[in-house]
């Protein structure tokens, strides 16, 4: 069983595979004792928490001068009450008083890993899977209920941890914060390693020592963003890729939110995250509560690559959902780069005919098909299909492209309008907005007001309305501009800071509809590209358009980056037109091949234009792809070299029996008589041959990850795809 209790002396013990995590009751407070490698449940756990006096200015507790607040590590730590490091809660109550003390009154332990109400978060599908422990913590003075929750799985290094809060007393009680984890560390000695970037450059690693203040990222778009992705790890200064201890969080929440490492005078470390405080208010009358999302934290012993594989195979098999979850992917086409909003349906036919005769399995119309939708100024909120374009209508269209063995997928921005549109004539109160206030516009629309019932059943009724009516196989689901003039005119003036949450909360609601009900349809989101990539958007949609930049060379870093939490199945990753254009780079296609390979493979340029060379590379791609796909999309990855430290970038998946491999090596710019360079494989089986397809050679798996092969690559822009077979 993974969650144990030594009812005596009050410990809770938490057992992952691979870590324990240990808790005890102190004077009625939970205190914080361990977290890291796994210790036997017979080890002596009493003592290990160590109570000291300290200094006047760190006041202690009344009878108990060795026990200070201010020194304690806690499990969830309260404001006001001698503990001057940041809270992970904040209340103001109904006599304006903002002190609240919370103390254990009881707990559970569960068989299994219950739902969270209204929020995505990973899940179990047998019982065994996970155990969950619910303590709960009790407020006497102002009857605050707060309940924290730990489910740990049985045979994976996580544990999630999130909160509910319940108004159990006579008055109002209004959160102002709300963190979904606080954990205290005894010590510093971590860096901090999290994932930076801007629209088209998303996902860039950061890593850099914490030290005495607080270090923190965090969003305040209404988004999870481009810039900070709510992922936050804590390393020990030794570790790196293949070693050293590693403790990772991440949230899963698609809105704002904040993480931060806080290191006090006393040399101890307290991590927080959870939503974004900044403009976030939650009003609870008598017998409401409010559901925190759901952190999920990962130790691991064996540096970032071990954290990494342990979020991979959990997103992939307990967070993402449905019947396309474990389903190779379909090599698609998008006519987004190759058309933009020019099109009409012999075009899109065309592009069709040449994919289905290199073997496209998928055509994705994308923007410019619905209302009069001639460039990115109008249309939005108005989807019934532009007749001008498509005098026979999207059926028509889909028949026409499912004649040459395609399926056929569309492009929605649901969440938005646009001033220009019927939708905003006919209900402009039906955007986020502030009375008296100018609507900000970006990228010339407004966003729809989530948080409205009203507004989630038009959607759901113009979607379902047009899945139901044509062969839809595949959506691209895009959002495109961040969250300014917060505000809902269908909450009170006292609800207000409650609008971006309730933003997500009714987009979640929306999701889980239209995803129950076209189950067959393959969802993937979009934000700008890659500005909502995070687990709570995957728990809808099984993957994620990656970056609008679809340049080789800056994928590479893309691709790495997301990799350090979120697996390849969930990338979208696609072949385009050169001169690159969001950079103006010129790659060759083979090149811009092997690195869209590595994640769910597609094309997104004019297909109809290739020469006939070019035509023949694209064929031997897809087949390529066709028959390595599912070692991609389920393989363990294991990152080689890194993109921001060198011209070489290499990684590669490994079959779960070791019995097959496939390396990507990548050259950026070439080196004038430079070095040989040797890159040593992992995760084989050191007692395995292992035969090079194309080749005669055969390798032991001990050679092959102690010696490594040698890689001899000519010219700028150059790559090699190196597939393994166990003999």
């Amino acid at each position: 069983m993974p969650v144990f209790f030594d009812e005596v002396k009050g410990i809770f013990h938490l057992q992952t595979l691979g870590s324990s995590y240990v808790i005890q009751l102190v004077r009625g407070y939970a205190a914080h004792v361990y977290y890291g490698k796994k210790l036997r449940q017979n080890s002596n756990l009493d003592g290990m928490l160590v109570h000291t006096g300290r200094a006047s200015f760190s006041p202690s507790l009344p009878g108990d001068p060795s026990l200070s607040l201010d020194a304690l590590p806690q499990e969830y730590p309260q404001y006001g009450t001698g503990d001057f490091r940041y809270p992970a809660y904040q209340v103001t109550l109904s006599d304006g008083t903002r002190i609240t003390e919370l103390l254990y009154r009881t707990h559970r332990i569960i068989q299994g890993k219950p739902a969270l109400e209204g929020l995505p978060a990973v899940y179990v599908e047998q019982q065994d899977e996970a155990e969950t422990l619910e303590l709960d913590l009790h407020d006497n003075y102002s009857g605050l209920v707060v309940t924290l929750s730990y489910s740990v799985f049985a045979n994976i290094d996580a544990i999630t941890r999130s909160v509910k809060f319940e108004n159990a007393g006579q008055g109002e009680i209004n959160l102002g914060q709300t963190m979904s984890v606080s954990l205290d560390f005894p010590d510093h000695q971590f860096d901090s390693l999290y994932l930076h970037g801007s629209w088209a450059r998303e996902r860039h690693i950061v890593r850099k020592p914490i030290a005495q203040g607080i270090t923190a990222i965090g969003s305040r778009r209404g988004a999870s963003s481009h810039n900070m992705n709510p992922f936050f790890a804590l390393l020990r200064p030794d570790a790196n890729e293949h070693q050293g201890e590693v403790y990772g969080f991440s949230l899963v929440y698609s809105g704002s939110f904040l993480a931060q490492a806080e290191v006090d005078q006393y040399g101890t470390t307290r991590f927080s995250m959870g939503i974004q405080p900044f403009d976030f208010g939650w009003r609870l009358q008598q017998g409401e509560s409010f559901q925190s999302p759901e952190v999920v934290m990962v130790y691991s012993a064996d540096g970032i690559g071990g954290m990494s594989r342990t979020y991979h195979r959990l997103y992939r098999t307990r967070l993402c959902r449905g019947q396309h979850r474990d389903a190779e992917r379909p090599v698609l086409v998008n006519n987004w780069e190759a058309t933009y909003f020019n099109f009409n349906a012999d075009k899109i036919e065309d592009i069709a005919k040449a994919g289905a005769e290199l073997g496209i399995e998928l055509f994705v119309l994308d923007d410019g098909w619905f209302g009069h939708r001639d460039s990115d100024n109008s249309s939005l909120g108005d989807w019934y299909e532009d007749r001008r374009k498509l005098p026979q209508g999207l059926g028509d269209l889909a028949s026409r492209v499912q004649s040459y063995g395609l399926q056929f997928g569309l492009w929605f921005e649901p969440e938005m309008v646009s001033p220009d549109s019927e939708l905003y004539r006919a209900h402009p109160d039906w955007c986020l907005h502030v009375p008296g206030r100018r609507r900000t516009e970006a990228r010339q629309q407004l966003i729809l007001d989530m948080s409205r019932i009203d507004v989630q059943d038009y959607l759901y009724e113009r979607l379902s309305d047009l899945l139901s009516n044509v062969p839809i196989s595949y959506v691209k689901w895009d959002m495109n501009r961040n969250m300014t003039e917060i505000g809902s005119a269908a909450l009170l003036p006292e609800q207000q800071a409650e609008t971006a949450h309730r933003y997500m909360l009714g987009l979640y609601a929306l999701l889980e509809r239209i995803t129950s009900q076209f189950p067959h349809v393959l969802f993937e989101s979009c934000s700008g590209g890659g500005g909502r990539f995070d687990p709570g958007m995957l728990y809808y949609m099984p993957q994620t358009w990656t970056s609008d930049d679809t340049d080789a060379v800056e994928r590479l870093k893309i691709q790495y980056g997301t990799s350090i939490v979120y697996p390849v199945s969930t990338m979208g990753a696609h072949v385009s037109a050169v001169p690159n254009h969001q950079v103006g780079r010129i790659t060759s296609l083979a090149f811009r091949g092997d690195v869209a390979m590595s994640g769910n493979f597609g094309y997104e340029l004019d297909l109809s234009k290739f020469t006939a060379e070019e035509k023949e590379i694209a064929k031997a791609q897809i087949a390529d792809y066709k028959r390595r796909r599912s070692l991609v999309q389920t393989g363990d990855m294991f990152r080689l070299k890194s993109p921001f430290e060198g011209q070489m970038t290499a990684w590669m998946f490994v079959s779960e029996d070791q019995s097959e491999a496939l390396l990507f090596y990548y050259q950026v710019l070439a080196e004038p008589n430079g070095p040989i360079h040797y890159t040593k494989l992992e995760g084989l089986d050191p007692q395995r041959d292992y035969h090079l397809e194309g080749s005669e050679e055969v390798y032991g798996g001990d050679r092959l990850m102690s010696a490594g092969l040698p890689m001899l690559l000519e010219g700028d822009f150059s790559s090699r795809v190196i597939h393994l077979h166990g003999c």
